[in-house]
This record gives C-alpha cells, structure tokens and sequence, in this order.
C-alpha cells in the first residue's frame, strides 16, 4: 500500500518505495536510523528492493526478541542467522535461471521492468515506462562488457499532459529557454560555446570607488563598458560558435549585442547540466573568453525551444549530439507529485535493468522465492544440533513475512494462500509457485505460477537483500547498551 507523507511546510508526497519513505521520517530512534541506512545502502547498490529490505530486516528482529526471552544468546542467534543466510543465499543461485535477450529481443528486458513498476502509482502505463527505462538504458549500455553507465542518463519532469505523453529523447533536456524571445527558436547543426565566466566587465576584486566629474568622462567609461561586450560577443563569433551556453547570467546589455550578433544564448544552466551537455557534445568547458577557440565548441544536429500547452513553460532540447549515447527522459504527469513519483520509479526500473545487463540470472517473484529459500533453510535446520537450530527455524519464519505480506496487500487470506503456496512446492518440487494477484484464474487458492505470470526478478537484487538485512540484524543484536554524550 501506498503512505502519504506530509512534510513541515505541507508539501505532500504519495509513495510506497521503501528507501524514500524512511528517508523523508524524522526517526530519533538509533536502532531505526540504521534501519533507514540499510534501505539507502539497497537503493544505492541495487535502486529496487528496498521495502523488502525493510520489511525482511524487521520480520528477523521480531524472531530475535521471541529467541532472547527464551534466554538464547544473541551472538548464538546472530551466528544461526548468518548459516541460515548463507543457505537461503546458495538456494537461490540454485533456483535462479538465465533470461537470454539481445537488442533484437528486449522481451525480457522490458518484462523485468514491469515487474518492477507493477507495486509504483504509474502501473497504468507500465508497458509504456519499461519500454522506455530498457531504450534508455541499452543507449548508454556496453553489451560486450556487461556495463551501463548511469551518467550519462538524464531525467528531467514537467507537470501537464499525462503519463503517456512521457517520451525518451536522444539529447539533452534542460529546463532553460533562450534568453531573449526574439532569439531563433531552432539551430541546425550547432556549434556551441559553453562558458563559465559571466558576460560582464570584469570587476575589482578589491573595494574600489571611481568618481565622474564631468559628462565627457561618463562617455569614456560607457565607451569602455561597451568596449568589453563588444570584444566578448566578437571572440565568441571568431570561433565559429552560433550558440552559446553560459553557466552565469548577462545584463540586458549583452542580451541585446548577442541578439544583434544572432547568437542565441541560454543562461543560467546549472554545472551539473553544463557537464551533461559538454559530455553529450564533445565540447570543452571554457573559463576565460581568451581561452575560446574553435577546437573547443561542441556539434549537435539540432538544438530547438519547445514549449507547453498554453503555459510559458518552456524547455531546450540539443538533438543528435556527437556522443549519441546520451538520453534524456522527459516525464510528464498531471502535476508535480505524479512526475516526481515517475521519475523515482523510472529510477528503480532502469536499475533493474542495469542489474539484469550486468548478470542475467533471474529468480521468480510473488513470494516464490523466498518460500523456495524458507523451505531450503527449514530443512537445513533438520540437520544441525544445538542452539543454532532455532535461530535457523526463526531465519525461515521471517523469510515467510514476505509471502504473507504480498497475500495481505492484495487482499487475500494471507496465512491460507501462504500454506497452500508452501504445500504445492513441496509436492510438485516446483520453485516457480507463489501469491498471484488474478484470483479469478485460480480455482480456491491464488497460488500461480510465476514463470507463466511473467513476473520475476533480477538474483542480484534478491541475494543483496537477504545478505544486507541478516548483517544489519547481526549487527543489532550485539548490541548490549547504549551510551549517549552527556549521560555517563
């Protein structure tokens, strides 16, 4: 289910991704701050899974308090954990099946990601953002060596229009217009400047004053001003640029030259964009006018203004850039809190799709992996004497939180579809069998079969998860007190 988070000054934030939420929550609680950075460590490593991180993690320490006031020691508790971990973590590798797929069949690609953005607010047009979030992906992705670089992705967001109006761009977007409105609208095959030094006289660093006494000495000081706009404007067309980037902004008084000259010009581009665009254009950053040559200024097909609806938004797109692995995802949504909620989960697909890029062994998802795993480690138990044992049995009891919380969610029995889950993989030795949401095409229980679902998941993504909560866990149970600054 979805919470709805309400900031201090009453911004509201619609959401169900594990990492943001606990990220937004002032928590004062120690033991909960390490439980929000184990979500912030599965967000960076992974960028999906989170909320089963979570939910995995807090299902353990449950177990635990039940095992401590039996008297159990917790390191013996955190050591059974750990073996039960290395058994639940080998049970998958085992389970887990290799996906082919190349750039002629994306099918699983885009199958993977879907199943990601199945739980997320924009599942509506889920087919549409997996497809997306693959072609992004693969545009940046070296297939040969199995890697993707994220950099060079951009996710830009304007509220209007609907989620179906969100499109993949091979550019850059940026949130910018052109800095005069009679500036030509569209340049084709651009050759761009982009300049971090400001289009203005140079100023004293030391304080200064300067005293006119007469009208002739104002003209001389005009004069030199216009002097320093002209000399910029010229150096900018001596090298060939006809655009320009400027990461600070100019007066009305090089507005107006830059116009005269037709040099369109954006200003105010953040460092971060002005990286992306240098990197996507090959163009060199330049810091000093002196500096400005032609071997420095970036290529782009086209660079064009676009604007939206009836409104003034408006927005610059440079197409056809000389590194065409550079993309820009443009989301649209029906206000600021859909396109955000989009853009965090077009984050999560695309990670997911890294991640597959990078290993592409997958394991079936609807609870039926960790009943797989539950299982595995049940049986394990059976083989080990000792306290340990009921550590191990706790580990797969937790494991089954997971299952029972997707029955939950969806409305169902939970305790029920769990058993009857658990009792079909026993007898049809089947790995594949878990919770499925269309309880129409199931006769009593809604136990599906995954693979024909459609619905899997990557194995890294579910081994991190498993490794990450039982180290948090171990961590926390050996714990025995808490010293504050101030209290001893």
């Amino acid at each position: 289910m979805d919470k709805m988070l309400v900031s201090q000054d009453g911004d509201v934030t619609i959401n169900n991704d594990g990492a943001t939420i606990l990220s937004r929550m002032a928590v004062s609680h120690q033991v909960v701050k390490l439980l929000v950075e184990l979500s912030a460590s599965q967000d960076d490593e992974i960028g999906d899974g989170t909320t089963g991180v979570v939910v995995l993690a807090g299902a353990l320490l449950e177990q635990a308090e039940k095992l401590l006031d039996r008297g159990i020691h917790p390191v013996r508790v955190a050591e059974g954990f750990e073996k039960a971990a290395d058994v639940a973590i080998e049970t998958l590798s085992k389970i887990a099946e290799r996906i082919d797929f190349s750039k002629d069949n994306l099918q699983p690609l885009v199958a993977t990601a879907m199943t990601t953005l199945n739980s997320k607010i924009i599942n509506v047009d889920r087919k549409h953002m997996a497809e997306i979030s693959v072609n992004a992906v693969l545009s940046v992705a070296d297939l040969d060596r199995h890697d993707v670089n994220f950099d060079m992705i951009r996710v830009e967001g304007k509220p209007g229009g609907s989620l179906n109006d969100t499109e993949l761009v091979n550019g850059i977007v940026i949130d910018k217009d052109f800095s005069h409105p009679q500036m030509a609208k569209e340049i084709k095959d651009a050759k761009l400047c982009i300049l971090t030094c400001p289009f203005e006289p140079p100023r004293p660093k030391t304080k200064h004053k300067l005293e006119i006494t007469s009208k002739e000495a104002y003209e001389r000081l005009y004069a030199q001003e216009q002097q320093y706009f002209t000399d910029m404007v010229q150096k900018v067309k001596d090298s060939g640029a006809n655009l320009v980037i400027c990461q600070w902004g100019f007066d009305d008084e090089a507005n107006h030259l830059l116009l005269q000259n037709h040099l369109p010009a954006v200003r105010w581009v953040g460092g971060v964009e002005i990286e992306h665009i240098a990197i996507a254009t090959g163009a060199r950053i330049v810091p000093r006018f002196e500096d400005l040559s032609e071997d420095k200024l970036g290529k782009a097909g086209v660079v064009r203004e676009i604007s939206f609806g009836i409104t003034k938004e408006r927005m610059i797109v440079i197409e056809d850039c000389a590194n065409t692995t550079a993309v820009t995802i443009l989301v649209r949504g029906g206000n600021q809190m859909i396109v955000d909620e989009a853009k965090r989960s077009l984050h999560d697909a695309m990670c997911v799709v890294r991640n597959l890029i990078k290993d592409n062994r997958v394991v079936y998802g609807g609870g039926s992996a960790e009943i797989a795993c539950s299982l595995a480690v049940s049986n394990y138990a059976e083989t080990v004497t000792g306290v340990d044992q009921y550590a191990i049995r706790a580990f797969a009891d937790a494991l089954d939180d997971i299952p029972l919380a997707l029955a939950e969610n969806s409305g169902l029995s939970a305790i029920e579809e769990l058993a009857e889950a658990k009792s079909r993989q026993i007898r049809e030795h089947s790995h594949v069998l878990g919770i499925g949401a269309n309880v129409e095409e199931a006769s009593e229980f809604a136990t599906a079969d995954m693979r024909k679902q459609g619905v899997f998941e990557t194995l890294i993504g579910k081994q991190q998860q498993i490794q990450l909560a039982a180290q948090v866990v171990k961590m926390i149970l050996k714990i025995d007190d808490v010293i504050s600054m101030g209290n001893y």
